[in-house]
Formats: C-alpha cells, structure tokens, sequence
C-alpha cells in the first residue's frame, strides 16, 4: 500500500523533497535551493511519521533522501559578495578616518580579516583600524551549560570612544551574541553609532529584535539547519553552506 502511495503520490515526494517550483522555475542543477515552505513540509512529515508510527507514513519518509547540502555561495559568488560589502562600507564611512571594524570570536574574525585586507587593497593601503571581540563572559548562557565555555582572544589596540564601530560576524542567527558583543564592547569605550555586518543572515529565527545594516546573504531555515562558512586559508575554499546536521552533532 506504501508503495503504491509512492508512485500515485509522486507529486507529494516531490513538494516535501524540496524541489517543487512552477515549470518555469525548475532546474537541473542539483544545488538548486529548496524552498522554505518545502523544507518545512519535509520537517513535518517526518515530525508526523514518528509520532504516529504509521508504516506508509515511515515508509515515505524513508523514500525520501535526507536533505542534501545546498551551498549558498560558491568561492565565485562569495568573492563577490566581499567585494559588494566593501563598497558598501566605503560609501558610508569613506576612508575609514572615523570607523573601526570588530570582528566577534570565534567566526567573526576571519570575515573582518578578509573584509580588512579588501578594504585596503580597494583604498591603496589607506589605514584602516581592525580588531577582534571576545564576548565569552558576556553571553547570556555563560555559566549555565554543561561544559564550561573556552574564551577566545581580544585584540583592539585603539580608542573607540566616539568612533562608528562596524560589528562583524559570520553568521547572524538569533542575535544573542551580537547582544553580547554589544556589552562587550562597551567596556572599551562609549561609540558614536554602532553598525552590523553579516556574511549570512538567517531570517525569522531571531530571538532578540536586532537587525544587520549590511547583509552579504539572507537565507529562510529551518531551525534544526545549519549554515557553515568556510575560508579559503583554513578550510581550503570559500564556501557557504546549509545543511542538516547528524542527530549526533
């Protein structure tokens, strides 16, 4: 009966699998990003075979594959995507005589790293001031995890009292550590204007109403998803990925 559902159902397998799209829309490429409403439809069925325990339901859900990686940018895009985000800083901090960037530990600081070294060569070595931002004993779970949290490093070696201080970070997820970079930063001085940049910014799971200014991507997951950001000097490419992760991860 199961497999009959299957093959007169082709339609449903096809909707929850993540590549329903009008015929106009419909790709070959198979990192073709899946709609939110699909995978949110595929997070649901298999929400619903578990729980009731229904063979055909279980059986269709182990007809369809698990959620392949679907990569957000390619080293093409992602090179692009830096060099947007630069001129978008230079248009409103020109040559950066008044603005410093942040990067938040632990991810946050290879996105300023890059975004430093573009901005430099773009403005012909014009000095930029650049740092990194520990907020360990600033988050607001410090304390209340199983495993105690391993602090990173700070480095600003310059005032940023009355500065335009553009906060840097990989990823932009429920705000709470941009909250807590936020506190962090207040102890090194009282800024003019407080700026966001995010490479990825994964909209609707905010649990803090906070908001980047400068966006290189949006992306509409699911909670139980997760994007990964790889560098070219330490994982060998640039890359931008979402992905489900193992139920042991």
């Amino acid at each position: 009966m199961a497999t009959k559902f299957c093959e007169k159902n082709s339609t449903f397998l096809f909707v929850v699998s993540g590549y329903f799209y009008p015929a106009e829309y419909q790709s070959s490429d198979p990192n073709t990003k899946p709609s939110y409403l699909a995978r949110l439809l595929f997070s649901y069925a298999k929400i619903r075979a578990i729980k009731s325990r229904k063979e055909n339901l279980l059986y269709i859900c182990a007809a369809i594959s698990e959620m392949k990686p679907v990569t957000i940018l390619n080293s093409d895009h992602f090179q692009l995507t830096i060099n947007r985000l630069c001129y978008q800083l230079i248009e409103n901090h020109d040559d950066f005589s008044n603005a410093v960037l942040l990067g938040l530990q632990p991810r946050g600081i290879f996105l300023v790293d890059r975004l430093h070294k573009e901005l430099k060569r773009i403005l012909n070595d014009q000095p930029i001031q650049a740092g990194s931002l520990d907020i360990t004993f600033y988050r607001d779970d410090f304390g209340r995890r199983d495993k105690p949290l391993m602090p990173s490093t700070t480095d600003i070696d310059f005032i940023i009292e009355g500065k335009n201080v553009i906060l840097v970070d990989d990823v932009l997820f429920t705000g709470r550590t941009v909250r807590s970079g936020l506190d962090a930063m207040l102890a090194f001085g009282r800024p003019k204007k407080v700026e966001l940049l995010v490479l990825i910014d994964r909209r609707f799971t905010r649990d803090l109403p906070i908001q980047p200014d400068y966006i290189g991507n949006s992306v509409d997951s699911l909670k139980g998803e997760k994007v990964l950001v790889k560098w070219q000097h330490t994982d060998g490419q640039d890359e931008v990925i979402l992905y489900t992760p193992d139920d042991n991860e």
